[in-house]
């Protein structure tokens, strides 16, 4: 990537699971960083000196953005909303767009261009469209067909920031990670997976082929850093996973947790039936999405990255899987 000036950048959702330590290596890299959050953090990462916290809500179509856009050269948008479908609308989209135009606004008036980062999601892509199990192989040249409301209108915002593209005005760059972990992830999915491997009750489902997409979330921080400053990647859509055998997850975590790896495996139809014979008790653990979690066979290659910016994912699932596994197991 070549040697990059210290700059001022802007960081949306900064206090967030990734927002955070991309705040923290922008820091270390000697960048000024603009911190937006809704809520202020227990501690700043990097030092008073390097960071300028505004708490504000994007969802406040009052704010001044154009004011906290004024003087960054790149802005990172780490804001999302996971849980809420009533919010993703209005912060996916709507805020999204009036932070597009303030962004063109502020750049139009000083003459330095605005770089944007977005933090998207393979989501966007949707789900395999035949049988759960199906093999798939999503690139960056395949056709979106987002599903659920936050894959909707996390590809509406990154149809939107694409269309914005204006020479000298606005550029932007497209991140699709995959399932992010790490320490201190607030999804428990992997923690639940592994308690049951270390209760003995974990079984396969189908055949040994499914495949487990999942990046460290350090591997997407240093994505997103060479995202935000290599000028190769203005005008791109990337995709970033660390795929691997599901079998190959499931035995690190064993290991992780100090237990026998598990060696059961059910034939997919018979799960299937099971899981619809106790389709009406809420608390039965095996539901439909579960399985199909774990027949899937989707690959998410990050060949793109590789050839135009020389990157790929530097910290192999099984190896840094056990960074989650905490005593709360």
């Amino acid at each position: 990537m070549g040697e990059v000036w210290a700059m001022k950048v802007l960081v949306t959702g900064g206090a967030g699971f990734i927002g955070a330590r991309l705040v923290q290596a922008l820091c270390n890299a000697g960048h000024q960083v603009r911190m937006l959050s809704r809520k202020p953090p227990q501690t700043l990462p990097g030092g008073d000196a390097s960071i300028e916290l505004l708490q504000c809500d994007l969802l406040d179509a009052s704010y001044d953005l154009e004011q906290l856009v004024d003087g960054c050269a790149v802005v990172f948008n780490c804001a999302g909303e996971l849980h809420d479908q009533a919010l993703m609308e209005a912060l996916h989209v709507d805020a999204t767009r009036r932070l597009v135009q303030a962004c063109k606004a502020v750049a139009k008036t000083s003459g330095q261009q605005v770089h944007w980062v977005q933090l998207s999601s393979v989501g966007a892509y949707g789900p395999v469209t035949h049988k759960p199990n199906t093999p798939r192989i999503v690139t960056e040249e395949t056709v979106t067909a987002p599903a659920n409301q936050y894959e909707l209108t996390k590809t509406r915002a990154d149809e939107l920031i694409s269309a914005a593209a204006e020479q000298g005005v606005f550029s932007y760059t497209l991140l699709r990670p995959s399932n992010v972990y790490g320490p201190g992830m607030p999804n428990n999915a992997i923690r639940q997976w592994a308690r049951l491997i270390k209760k003995r009750l974990f079984f396969y489902v189908g055949s040994a082929d499914a495949v487990a997409t999942y990046v460290h979330v350090d591997d997407v921080v240093s994505c997103l850093l060479i995202c935000g400053f290599d000028p190769r990647a203005r005008g791109e859509v990337f995709n970033l996973s660390n795929d691997c055998a599901q079998t190959e997850l499931v035995t690190a975590m064993a290991r992780a947790l100090k237990v026998a790896p598990p060696s059961v495996r059910l034939p997919e139809s018979v799960v299937r039936r099971v899981a619809f014979l106790f389709s009406g008790i809420k608390s039965f653990p095996v539901k439909p999405s579960r399985i199909d979690a774990l027949v899937a066979r989707t690959y998410y290659p990050t060949h793109k990255l590789k050839r135009v910016l020389d990157y790929q994912p530097e910290k192999p699932v099984g190896n840094t899987i056990a960074d989650v596994l905490d005593e709360r197991l």
